[in-house]
């Protein structure tokens, strides 16, 4: 009797001890995703700039910036895996918007849009790294999620693995861009 107690005792400090580390690794993946959407934010406070910038000389590429701007006033009812879909489509029109401006070269001579350019360089850079931080959380958490015992843990309360942020196929393609003045 005296060791199934013992038994018992040491089950519920284990069980405690998994809970206490599944929230705790929850928190850091919520935690790394708020950090990663506070730099998505600061891209888009800067997308209008760019886009009235880029608007008075590209005016037949206006489908890609309304397309830009309707997705900017969407984004804070997302959910966290919406807004990493969201976010890949902005990437992918982003560099393909800045590859068009290569063939304006008032644009490209335009010191606002120069400097805007370079803002969104180097929030990109900040992006790229909270990424790689939220991805690295993401496994920690998953790791704990699927390893034995921890995994009949996370069963019990109902936790799931969680999405790493990945580039899309779409993303890695190489883009492709056609002038099709009007």
């Amino acid at each position: 009797m005296k060791y199934l107690i013992i038994i018992i005792i040491l089950l519920v400090v284990a069980f405690g001890y998994l809970y206490n580390l599944f929230k705790r690794r929850k928190n850091e993946v919520n935690e790394a995703f708020a950090t990663m959407d506070v730099y998505l934010k600061k891209r888009w406070d800067l997308i209008p700039n760019v886009i009235e910038t880029v608007k008075g000389y590209a005016s037949y590429e206006s489908s890609t910036l309304k397309e830009i701007i309707a997705q900017r006033s969407s984004y804070n009812s997302l959910n966290q895996e919406e807004k990493l879909a969201t976010n890949t489509d902005v990437n992918n029109q982003l560099t393909r918007l800045f590859a068009l401006v290569e063939s304006y070269p008032e644009i490209k001579a335009n010191s606002h849009f120069l400097e805007l350019q370079k803002s969104v360089s180097q929030i990109e850079d900040e992006i790229a790294n909270s990424r790689k931080y939220y991805n690295a959380v993401v496994r920690v958490y998953n790791n704990l999620v699927e390893t034995f015992p921890a995994n009949i843990v996370a069963k019990i309360l109902g936790y799931k693995t969680m999405s790493m942020f990945a580039a899309s196929a779409q993303e890695k393609e190489n883009v492709e861009v056609s002038f099709n003045e009007k």
